[in-house]
């Protein structure tokens, strides 16, 4: 037989009903049941003006706090939160309030949340990211890799060093001094990098701008666009990871002792030790990991040339095609749904997987799932993927681009 377990509800009901039977005294009840008389007498005084549910635990919370806030204030701040209904605790709270007791501003922001003066904004929800990159690379061209070297000023002007980097080989394809981060200007810059050396097959790089967006789907940029068109493949290391690209890191590191400590005192002085370094690094310098041959000695060109025309993307036959609007939407199942303002005017495939489950592409980059079998929303929005030291955000909103596997 199992042990049976009383809770103290139930110890108080067995003790009313022994002394409503009145065969012990009230001393005697309370010595067996372990508690003093006058708890006794309290319980049975409950029993009497409540009956069975007086028996109940009750709220320990005191009734009154000479601390609490007065009813006065309370109401003053409510008539002017409803006089003022876009003003915040802060401004409510400013010269204008005239009463002596001033509560905090945290005070004020929790009587206006309990009296529902507060409308529950909206939870944004973060885009995903694509994950980190392989970190095998086994033929030049292969992967590339670019990022801006940390600024540094030239003749009053800040400089921004783009350089790019063969993966395999160590070969430094680009190094070029620019005034700042642009979108065009690095898009110049590779433009005549792919016209010298042909294509690679995929790019990797940071999640900074021009490479990647925090807010567009899969962290998409018009640049990354730019190069799925052309066939490449983008890649972004994890957010806080810089070791995923360690070796473009390390390189900087000696590109920086080289040629900007300290910097050249005009632009075209710069840009000509940036051209010196790059010679000696590809045709002279050794490199450990190249068993100390220089990286010329193993760089070949891609034999995929860069296009005169931006060629159309193309999607497998079982795909549904749809525009992205001005707006960032496409139209499915007659709901307008939002994808990025990133890719307007650009062509999105769906791939059926299951029964209402849909995979959704750009090119050759998996933005995420479509799941028809919730409830139709206004916006398409993966869900994070989880990174180190980073906890993984759990809200999915319905009719939500999940991350794909």
């Amino acid at each position: 037989m199992p042990w049976q377990e009383m809770s103290a509800v139930d110890a108080r009901a067995a003790f009313i009903r022994e002394f409503l039977e009145d065969v012990d005294t009230m001393t005697e009840l309370c010595e067996r049941y372990g508690i003093s008389r006058q708890t006794g007498y309290t319980w049975v005084a409950r029993y009497d003006t409540e009956g069975i549910g007086g028996l109940q635990d009750r709220s320990r919370r005191p009734q009154r706090s000479p601390r609490a806030t007065s009813q006065a204030v309370i109401d003053a701040l409510i008539a002017a939160r409803r006089r003022r209904p876009t003003w915040g605790p802060k401004k409510l709270l400013s010269r204008e309030w005239q009463l002596a007791a001033r509560p905090a501003c945290s005070t004020a922001s929790a009587i206006l949340k309990r009296e529902g003066l507060v409308a529950k904004s909206r939870r944004r929800v973060r885009p995903g990211h694509p994950g980190a990159p392989p970190p095998a690379v086994a033929e030049p061209n292969a992967v590339w890799t670019l990022d801006f070297k940390g600024h540094f000023r030239v003749d009053g002007q800040w400089c921004y060093p783009l350089t790019v980097i063969d993966c395999c080989t160590r070969y430094v394809l680009g190094c070029h001094a620019l005034p700042s981060t642009n979108t065009d200007l690095t898009r110049r810059v590779l433009q005549r990098v792919f016209q010298h050396y042909g294509l690679p097959e995929r790019i990797r790089s940071d999640n900074g701008v021009p490479f990647a967006t925090s807010w567009a789907v899969a962290r998409l940029s018009p640049l990354a666009v730019w190069w799925i068109h052309l066939g490449i493949v983008p890649e972004l290391i994890t957010p806080g990871c810089p070791q995923q690209n360690g070796r473009h890191e390390r390189f900087h590191r000696t590109l920086k002792a080289e040629t900007a400590q300290p910097p050249a005192a005009t632009w075209a002085a710069q840009q000509q030790r940036f051209v010196r370094y790059r010679q000696v690094f590809n045709q002279e310098r050794p490199h450990e990991a190249l068993g100390q041959r220089p990286p010329a000695e193993f760089y070949v060109p891609s034999p995929r040339p860069y296009p005169k025309t931006l060629p159309p993307l193309i999607y497998p036959g079982d795909c549904a095609l749809r525009r992205v609007g001005p707006s960032g939407s496409v139209t499915w199942s007659g709901h307008a749904v939002f994808v990025s303002h990133v890719l307007t005017q650009e062509d999105v495939a769906f791939r059926p997987l299951a029964d209402g489950v849909w995979a959704v592409f750009f090119g050759p980059l998996l933005l995420g799932h479509l799941d028809e079998r919730r409830k139709p929303a206004d916006h398409i929005s993966p869900v994070a993927v989880k990174h180190p030291r980073r906890r993984q955000r759990r809200d999915s909103p319905s009719h939500t681009l999940v991350k794909g596997e």
